[in-house]
Order: C-alpha cells, then sequence, then structure tokens
C-alpha cells in the first residue's frame, strides 16, 4: 500500500469553505463594534463639553463662553474674566476663571476638532467641521453628516 503525503483537493476545499463561515460571521462583529466604540466617545465628548459650557455660564453670570467675544474654542481653552475676555493672568484667582478644557476634543465620526458657530445650528451637517455651538442658545451638537446615521448630533 501506498503511503500518501498532503491532503486531498476535497479537504482542503472543505476547510477553505469553512474558515469563509466563520469569517463570514466574525468580520460583521468587528465593524459593529468600531460604530459602537465612536459612539460611545462622541456621547463621553458631549457631555463633558456640555458640562464645561455649564460651568462657564455659572461663573460668568450665565453668559455663553461667545458672549464676550471670544471664539468658543478660545473661551473654553484659555483663562477668561468675569466679562468673558481673556485674563491678564494665567492663573485662576479672584475674577479669572477656566481654562474648562485643555482642548477642543476630535468628533470620532470625522475627526475635527474645529467647532462653528453661529445663531442657529445648520440644519443639515457638512462633514467639514468637528462640531456646532449655538450662540444663542448654548446648544452643542457633533457634526456627524459622513455617518449612515446622522442623528447622533441629537444626543
Amino acid at each position: 500500500m501506498k503511503k500518501r503525503n498532503g491532503f486531498t483537493l476535497v479537504e482542503i476545499l472543505i476547510v477553505v469553505v469553512i474558515l469563509g463561515i466563520l469569517a463570514a460571521i466574525v468580520i460583521p462583529q468587528f465593524s459593529d463594534a468600531s460604530t459602537e466604540a465612536k459612539l460611545s466617545s462622541l456621547v463621553s465628548d458631549l457631555q463633558t463639553v456640555r458640562s464645561q459650557i455649564q460651568l462657564y455660564k455659572i461663573q460668568h453670570t450665565d453668559a455663553l463662553p461667545t458672549a464676550g467675544g471670544l471664539t468658543f474654542a478660545v473661551a473654553m481653552t484659555s483663562y477668561t474674566t468675569v466679562a468673558g475676555v481673556l485674563a491678564t493672568t494665567q492663573a485662576p484667582g479672584v475674577g479669572v476663571y477656566g481654562p474648562y478644557l485643555q482642548q477642543i476634543p476630535k468628533n470620532p465620526f470625522n475627526d475635527f476638532s474645529t467647532v462653528t458657530e453661529g445663531a442657529t445650528t445648520p440644519a443639515s451637517a457638512t462633514g467639514l467641521t468637528g462640531w456646532y455651538f449655538n450662540t444663542t442658545t448654548g446648544a452643542f451638537n457633533a457634526d456627524d453628516s459622513v455617518t449612515a446615521t446622522p442623528a447622533h448630533n441629537t444626543l
């Protein structure tokens, strides 16, 4: 009787089919996990920034971060006076507050940390900025139009 060396074609095809089935089951689960992680990061960033906006309002006589003439990013990452202008000293003290954020976080869905400011939040997102700050209401939302479900900005 002849000694067999190696595998037959049928055995190899069966292994390849089994590996294909396993890959078809596992790969979609990894892509869902990535989207869930981005969504979780977005929710966390929104909660952090929104709570810091509220702290800013408490310390600045209920004024929004842009009320003193500064951009949102500068007002949230710098030392400011009660009037909402840049402080002359770089340390908290009497009448000097902040910074509220070390930096504006990146939007996990488009990797932008820029903030677009305006009196109204745009009805449709562009995907070209990280965040929107409504200078009238103080609403802070994500620009996530590049995602499959752009409703994340209402979180």
